[in-house]
């Protein structure tokens, strides 16, 4: 069983600058047809300082922590035994190409269902910007299967 005393556990703190290459790569790999997204003229046109940060990337920024598997070394998971549950995304502001985003990981729950044959890791992490100003909070659940 995972050890429930971690919850609450802050793992690395870490900060990723937002690069416009990435972003338009990422746009046209999910069919992201608005320009806004790979155009700097459509961003800016559309009232955008620079190139908009698309949905979901910000996950894509959180694998370049220092150590992505972290979590799973912290707690003693093989990840022969990992299923991803869920992603939730709540946006608080806008990031963009050019930016350096800051993200604060923690272990917000650790439970159990089925007798324990499957345990839930939730990892919440802050997101925010070169200002201080909250662009999002993010949680992601980890299902380890058991048996």
């Amino acid at each position: 069983m995972i050890d429930k005393s971690y919850i609450g556990h802050a793992l690395p703190r870490f900060s990723v600058e937002v690069e416009k290459g990435r972003l338009r790569f990422f746009s046209k790999a999910i069919g992201q047809a608005d320009p806004v997204y790979t155009d700097e003229s459509a961003a800016r046109d559309a009232g955008h300082p620079a190139l908009p940060v698309p949905p979901t990337f910000l996950f894509c920024l959180e694998m370049d922590a220092p150590n992505p598997a972290a979590l799973r070394g912290l707690l003693g998971i093989d990840i022969g035994k990992v299923l991803h549950g869920e992603q939730v995304f709540n946006y608080h502001g806008m990031a963009y190409a050019g930016d350096t985003l800051n993200f604060e990981p923690r272990i917000a729950d650790i439970y159990d269902k089925k007798n324990g044959a499957l345990e839930f890791v939730v990892r919440d992490t802050r997101v925010t910007n070169q200002h201080g100003a909250l662009v999002a909070d993010l949680r992601c659940v980890t299902v380890v299967r058991n048996g």
